[in-house]
């Protein structure tokens, strides 16, 4: 970590080691009430999750489907000073009977110290909805 890290790629670093960690408290804190995860892809954990109590409920549900296997390894953050931050990780997860890893990033958009918008975007779209599928009907 630089020593003279940005405000808001802290901000970032610090919602990666509490998602790792499993501390939903944590994680709550540093987001806006009103913040939104937009989630690619077509599947049953794709779209626009808004307000805090969505966005939680979205990691949750990945935990569920995944059997608490779904873990990141973060590469890079990077901030542009304007109030953005980009990240890039790994994700790994196995569901059913089938595992997954793949590359890919967050575009966050900070306000006042928290997170108000997480834009995730993955290496292979069509693959990770495989993965995820659709939900049970």
């Amino acid at each position: 970590m630089t020593h003279h890290e940005h405000p808001d790629a802290a901000l970032v670093r610090k919602g990666y080691e509490a998602f790792t960690a499993g501390d939903m408290e944590t994680l709550a804190s540093l987001l806006t009430s009103d913040c939104t995860h937009h989630a690619p892809g077509d599947n049953q954990i794709s779209g626009h999750f808004k307000g805090r109590d969505n966005v939680l409920g979205l990691y949750a549900k990945v935990s569920e489907l995944t059997g608490g296997t779904f873990h990141v390894e973060l590469k890079g953050v990077y901030p542009d000073g304007r109030g953005h931050v980009m990240s890039v990780h790994t994700w790994h997860a196995d569901k059913d009977d089938r595992g997954i890893e793949m590359d890919g990033g967050l575009f966050f958009t900070a306000i006042g110290g928290k997170i108000s918008d997480i834009d995730e975007c993955v290496a292979d779209i069509t693959e990770a909805d495989a993965f995820w599928g659709q939900a049970a009907a």
